[in-house]
């Protein structure tokens, strides 16, 4: 048997009433489980429980095997979510981020650090009452340091170009298309520092917010091999216009 933690990254429908879910688990890394019955009226383990970035508690019949498909006994949400469910902003944020992990995530690499953080945020997006529209570039950018590839940014105010190809700031513009100018890397710097309580207090336009977004995609694209596109920005736009 194993008893973890873990947080929901993505479900599919299975058969008449399953569900094959991927979850990032404290104990073993990101595991494929399949869940049956959870589509039933009266199931004990309900569908609800399976929604991209839940934090969940659970308890599974276990085999040391990459390639088996796991079976959930139990699983139990821990903590309950009350806004992320039910505000459109929160919920479209949660899908940007299972996006994204969906294509970072290895499976079977214990990672407790970026767990903690993973939980964290998702605790965060849920409980804050301040506007939430710079979650998911506070998200983006942190998460580059659990995943090997953190902006390498001077101490103090950043008035450099970022080199999204090295990683690193300098002083000239590079001679290829992959940077950010200097108003840029400051806004980059201050997602590193600000702590994401305070994410809130950012003071950019909506188009400074896309622009910035797009080049943290590109940044991603670079530095992970096959991580291609993604869909959730063109949502996360209509939404905070909205």
């Amino acid at each position: 048997m194993l008893q973890t933690k873990g947080i929901v990254i993505r479900t599919l429908r299975y058969a008449e009433t399953s569900v094959i879910t991927d979850i990032f688990t404290e104990e073993k890394g990101l595991c494929s489980f399949i869940a049956g019955g959870v589509r039933k009226a009266r199931s004990n383990m309900p569908f609800g429980l399976f929604q991209a970035m839940t934090p969940v508690d659970i308890i599974s019949y276990w085999k040391e095997d990459p390639d088996v498909l796991q079976r959930l006994k139990e699983c139990r949400a821990e903590p309950i979510l009350t806004s992320i469910p039910f505000e459109l902003t929160k919920g479209t944020v949660a899908l940007f981020m299972a996006e994204v992990l969906r294509k970072c995530l290895q499976p079977g690499a214990t990672q407790p650090d970026l767990f903690d953080f993973l939980k964290k945020t998702v605790e965060f997006l849920d409980a804050t009452q301040h506007p939430v529209a710079h979650i998911h570039l506070h998200f983006l950018a942190n998460l580059t340091d659990f995943l090997g590839f953190q902006p390498q940014l001077p101490a103090g105010p950043a008035s450099s170009f970022f080199d999204l190809k090295e990683g690193k700031h300098c002083p000239f513009q590079p001679l290829h298309g992959y940077f950010l100018a200097p108003e840029q890397t400051q806004q980059l710097a201050a997602l590193l520092e600000l702590p994401i309580e305070q994410a809130h207090t950012l003071r950019w336009t909506p188009a400074e917010r896309k622009n910035l977004l797009q080049k943290l995609i590109q940044y991603y694209q670079l530095h992970l091999t096959g991580f291609g596109e993604i869909k959730t920005p063109d949502v996360l736009e209509m939404v905070f216009k909205s």
